[in-house]
């Protein structure tokens, strides 16, 4: 079996030394407030999320950019001068931005550069920890002493299955990055209540439900999650949240009593990239499910 390393995005939504103790490069994505880039640096500096949403309180609005094929294509030249063989690089899902499609672009450029070296891209079509549940997964199968082909068969077997099941009490954000209508962020906002939402089989966030709540939510979110994986879930469960513990630690809760076989509810911050289109008060649940179904 040939030599070779994972990479992946700052955007899996869990601690950078978490994915460093696994030897796994990782490619940080930037946003921008008033003209000033900053870095996506996975709680690196644990004053960079407080620093985000100190300026969201301010009433400062970030924004955010697709990683482009040239800074691709410098990230995996990086990695094949410094490391030997090949890359298989797992990405930030397309439903929410086109940089899988150009990390693939540029896998495709490195490949004709290095004929004798291999870049691999796997598209997720997953976000925040629950891209950072697959890539977990795929990091225990190389553990294991799979190749990058059975890594690549195995995640375009499960990567459906990998569910994300979220809420949230502030809906201004999704709202202006047009990931949820005007007239849904607007219904929210006035009677206060919460929508349930859901990526579907392509990525995409769907928007198909509502209560009226946070209590209703999380016990809507458990509901969902019993539906798509069972009673009896034996896999883990990663809850993200963007600055609201307290109710990433109710639902946590909620579903370690609902799913007794549970393997583990582990509970992360969104960073800064999902969070600026999401902004604070949104929890967000990932598992292992029955294959995401279209919309």
């Amino acid at each position: 079996m040939s030599e070779f390393i994972l990479s992946c995005e700052s955007t899996v939504d869990l601690p950078y030394k978490r994915v460093a103790d696994r030897n796994m490069p990782v490619l940080f994505y930037t946003y921008s407030v008033d003209g000033v880039e900053h870095i996506d640096d996975m709680g690196k500096d644990p004053q960079s999320l407080p620093n985000f949403y100190k300026m969201l309180d301010e009433g400062k609005m970030p924004s955010t950019s697709q990683v482009n094929v040239y800074r691709y294509c410098d990230f995996f030249e990086e990695l094949l001068s410094k490391n030997k063989g090949d890359i298989c690089h797992i990405a930030f899902g397309s439903g929410l931005t086109p940089s899988a499609n150009n990390a693939k672009e540029a896998a495709q450029m490195m490949n004709e550069k290095y004929p004798d070296r291999r870049v691999e891209v796997i598209d997720t079509l997953c976000a925040s920890s629950g891209y950072g549940l697959i890539v977990e997964a795929i990091a225990d199968l190389k553990d294991e002493g799979k190749s990058i082909d059975e890594l690549i068969d195995w995640a375009e077997e499960n990567k459906g299955k990998v569910h994300h099941q979220f809420f949230s009490t502030d809906m201004k954000f999704f709202k202006r990055s047009g990931r949820v209508s005007g007239p849904v962020a607007t219904v929210a906002s006035i009677l206060g209540i919460c929508p349930i939402m859901h990526l579907d089989d392509t990525g995409h966030i769907i928007a198909y439900s509502k209560v009226r709540g946070k209590k209703a939510a999380i016990e809507t979110t458990v509901k969902e999650m019993m539906a798509h994986a069972g009673s009896d879930y034996k896999g883990k469960c990663y809850i993200s949240n963007s600055n609201c513990p307290d109710m990433a630690k109710e639902t946590a809760d909620a579903i370690a009593a609902a799913f007794p076989n549970i393997e583990c509810v582990e509970i992360f911050e969104i960073g800064t990239i999902i969070a600026s289109h999401c902004g604070p008060g949104t929890v967000a649940v990932f598992f292992m499910g029955d294959e995401r179904k279209p919309d």
